[in-house]
């Protein structure tokens, strides 16, 4: 009798700040066949120092990979904001050059709403709060944020991530990573990590990055 097959399951963990991100991730992660292990952090209490802290006491988990999803608009608009980022991205490359778990560092500018925008073909740099009431329909943005259903609601018609990704894909940002793939033993790994303070203040983001990570 021959032994059963047993499936392998890819196992992630996401480290995300705000609730329109973890809505979305949580969603997807329901409707997607991987695992994904949200951890949500309210960044109001200290700022990218504090994301840092939490994320060093963490302890060592089993996936293949590890996200940081950041918003990016307090590098500027808050004093201080742009030390503690840098130190944040030298944490992720210190920890990709041990060759254990990768960590992909993902920054969006100036947060995620403008990568919801992204799943619409018909934006094109609007004004990002201005288009989700004025375009996608919703009442006030406060009410798209604590949508729970908002991964369906951005996948949905002609609205999707991959729509998402096409928009990104090739884009300058202001952070980036090479990484390698190896299906076949299940290994991911983080080459390099750039980071172009050039993009600070310009919308960008890496979130195509995740996506293609996930669902390789």
């Amino acid at each position: 009798m021959s032994r059963p097959t047993r499936s392998l399951q890819k196992r992630f963990v996401v480290f995300c700040e705000g609730d329109t991100e973890y809505n979305y991730i949580d969603r997807m992660r329901k409707n997607q066949g991987v695992k994904l292990v949200l951890k949500p952090f309210n960044m109001h209490g200290g700022g990218y120092s504090n994301f840092l802290n939490k994320i060093r006491k963490e302890a060592s988990s089993n996936c293949l990979a590890k996200f940081i999803i950041v918003d990016a608009d307090r590098i500027m608009s808050n004093e201080g904001e742009m030390d503690h980022f840098r130190k944040l991205y030298e944490f992720c490359c210190t920890q990709n050059k041990t060759g254990n778990t990768p960590f992909f560092l993902i920054a969006n500018y100036p947060d995620f709403e403008y990568v919801a925008c992204l799943h619409s073909p018909d934006y094109k740099g609007q004004d990002v709060k201005k288009y989700i009431t004025d375009s996608l329909g919703v009442a006030t943005v406060a009410t798209f944020k604590g949508n729970s259903e908002i991964y369906s609601f951005l996948n949905q018609g002609k609205l999707s991530y991959e729509v998402m990704m096409k928009a990104l894909d090739g884009k300058e940002k202001l952070i980036s990573n090479k990484y390698e793939i190896k299906k076949k033993n299940f290994e991911i790994s983080v080459l390099k990590t750039n980071y172009n303070p050039s993009m600070h203040s310009r919308n960008c983001s890496n979130m195509e990055e995740f996506f293609k990570v996930i669902d390789w």
